[in-house]
């Protein structure tokens, strides 16, 4: 059972969020608001109704309700609420920098430009005391001609966001069906991240390495069966951005005490904790680090290793994630007196 210091310690300690997906941020309430402002008819009806059908077996039936709770962002304006109302959520759990994605193609195959798409998100970014940056993420279940499509879409925006990902289905759509595109990004000056080694294979995290030359691996927690991978991940610090709640909500591990957040720790690798799509795997930061820490022996010293973990592996001028760095290092410190 976790004492009363450490969750209020994991609670209170500064945070850097890198994977969250804005749209999985979207809670039951404001899709019916936003449905009743924009004339939108849904399949259920009422919030608990909604709330009842988050029963996942596994990402697919995940992502057949998260694209139809998208179905209710039309507006510039809904892409402004959902942000603000996501980064209030991450103020609130002590996150001082995000690095938010998004998925630009759930909406425009709705007919939703994507000029409404970003200029939403990042208005919402500028106006929260949260840090906030985006990164533009490809649907790998969508054709790589179709990625080409959106990102020239999207350039015209290019300063308003700092990467490229790659999300949704993983089984079938391994990284190299995007090394073009990546390869185009890189060009570009974008950051690079992509999701492996969640559903998919340790196979996949590597050609996310070696084709698209990633910076960080989205999930990766597949990566402990193999081990000259997991040696190469440690020697080479790519950080892994782990979502504990999203991988028991998904069966990637039965139940917390299954997780082998404390293994990749052990095993040297740079790990971050993250939420993922907290409005559908129940929980923000906060609950994440709760979660994880209640159902595993993990203990300050990890609390610490976390923190510190999440601002080395973002985006960040030197300058500025030294600065988080050092109030990690004194919110630590005080803690220890």
């Amino acid at each position: 059972m976790m004492n009363d210091a450490l969750r209020a310690l994991l609670q209170g300690m500064p945070k850097a969020e890198l994977h969250i997906h804005i749209e999985g941020s979207l809670e039951p309430e404001l899709i019916f608001a936003l449905a009743r402002r924009n004339a939108v008819a849904l399949a259920y009806e009422s919030v608990e109704q909604l709330r009842l059908a988050y029963a996942f077996e596994d990402l697919q039936s995940f992502l057949d309700i998260y694209y139809a709770g998208a179905s209710v962002l039309l507006k510039e304006q809904d892409f402004y609420d959902m942000t603000s109302a996501y980064l209030a959520r991450a103020q609130a759990d002590n996150v001082r920098h995000a690095e938010i994605f998004f998925d630009p193609q759930t909406h425009t195959a709705r007919g939703v430009p994507i000029e409404a798409v970003i200029g939403g998100i990042h208005r919402a970014c500028q106006d929260s005391p949260v840090s906030a940056t985006l990164i533009l993420s490809f649907l790998r279940h969508l054709s790589e001609e179709d990625a080409f499509a959106t990102l020239e879409a999207a350039l015209p925006q290019r300063d308003k966001f700092i990467g490229i990902g790659l999300d949704s289905s993983e089984v079938g759509n391994p990284p190299e069906k995007f090394a073009r595109v990546f390869a185009r990004c890189r060009e570009l000056g974008f950051h690079v991240v992509a999701h492996a080694g969640e559903e998919g294979p340790p196979a996949y995290i590597e050609t996310a390495l070696d084709v698209l030359k990633v910076e960080r691996i989205d999930h990766g927690v597949r990566c402990l069966e193999d081990a000259a991978l997991t040696r190469r991940l440690a020697r080479e610090q790519i950080a892994l951005t782990v979502c504990p709640l999203s991988n028991t909500k998904l069966c990637v591990f039965d139940t917390m005490a299954e997780h082998n957040l404390l293994q990749l720790l052990d095993a040297g690798l740079l790990v971050t904790v993250n939420s993922d799509d907290p409005a559908y795997f129940g929980g923000y930061m906060n609950a994440n680090f709760l979660a994880v820490f209640e159902a595993l022996p993990l203990g300050l010293a990890h609390a610490r290793t976390l923190a510190r973990n999440g601002f080395t592996a973002a985006f960040l001028p030197a300058a500025a994630k030294q600065a988080y760095l050092d109030e990690v290092d004194a919110f630590f410190a005080a803690a220890a007196v």
